[in-house]
């Protein structure tokens, strides 16, 4: 059941590639642990294989041995089938069976398991905020992408010139500051500006990262039941990032009045 997926990164070995998180379910489609899919070259697999946020998908797997991560593991792109998608009736009820049961308490807790991913439902969320950063791939990043390939003609990959962040208090009582590395926030952004009908480069950028600021910190801390699906760098195991929102709506529970 893929939980998440995150913005596109350059790689000289594979181009483009995806970090995929979502959790392994056995034959009855209960939920057995949190895996990590990496590399996939998300962009290049065929149209009907582009797996949807919160969709069950079949694909051959199998465990990632350059990785010491016990999440994770490699696919066969060929074969990812798309089963279906779970939708969010009854406040996301669905959703919740499949990633709630795998909750960690916090990072401390992930790590004192030995684990590299998993969701986590913070204490309290301190702020938004946001960080400008490179405007252009590096020249190695941009040699990657400007390399021909006649079999597999591709769409250059946008650098995003912002880094979206999240500073919360876990249940430990620990304060952290995580980027967010979720697609769906990238794409917020680039939808956002894509379609602004100001005038320039900067009037639109701007009317867009208030618009994502509005998403993440206004409707998400207010109004929704906001969880961080997080995950480890591989070559910094202590360093984490959020990888992906869970943000079922806040359910408000009235007191029945006795007759």
């Amino acid at each position: 059941m893929i939980a998440t997926k995150t913005y596109p990164s350059i790689s000289r070995k594979y181009k483009e590639t995806v970090c995929t998180a979502g959790v392994l379910l056995n034959d009855s489609e209960q939920p057995i642990q949190w895996v990590r899919i990496y590399p996939i070259r998300f962009r290049a697999l065929e149209f009907e294989q582009r797996y949807p946020r919160w969709s069950i998908i079949s694909a051959e797997i199998e465990k990632n041995e350059k990785d010491y991560r016990s999440e994770s593991f490699r696919s066969n792109d060929e074969s990812v089938n798309i089963i279906r998608n779970i939708d969010t009736s009854d406040n996301w009820a669905k959703r919740k069976s499949f990633i709630l049961p795998l909750e960690f308490r916090s990072i401390q807790d992930i790590q004192t398991q030995g684990k590299s991913l998993g969701i986590i439902k913070p204490q309290s969320i301190d702020k938004y905020f946001y960080k400008e950063t490179e405007r252009e791939w590096s020249l190695k990043q941009q040699a990657v992408q400007d390399q021909l390939d006649l079999f597999e003609p591709s769409l250059p990959l946008e650098k995003i010139p912002y880094q979206f962040l999240y500073k919360f208090t876990d249940r430990d009582g620990v304060s952290h500051r995580y980027s967010i590395s979720d697609w769906e926030i990238s794409q917020l952004y680039r939808n956002c500006r894509d379609n602004s009908r100001k005038y320039n480069q900067q009037e639109q950028e701007a009317e867009a990262m208030e618009k994502v600021r509005q998403k993440l910190e206004d409707d998400f801390l207010n109004k929704k039941d906001l969880y961080f699906i997080v995950g480890n760098l591989k070559n910094h195991k202590n360093t984490f990032m959020i990888i992906g929102l869970f943000y079922p709506p806040l359910v408000e529970f009235e007191q029945m009045a006795l007759f």
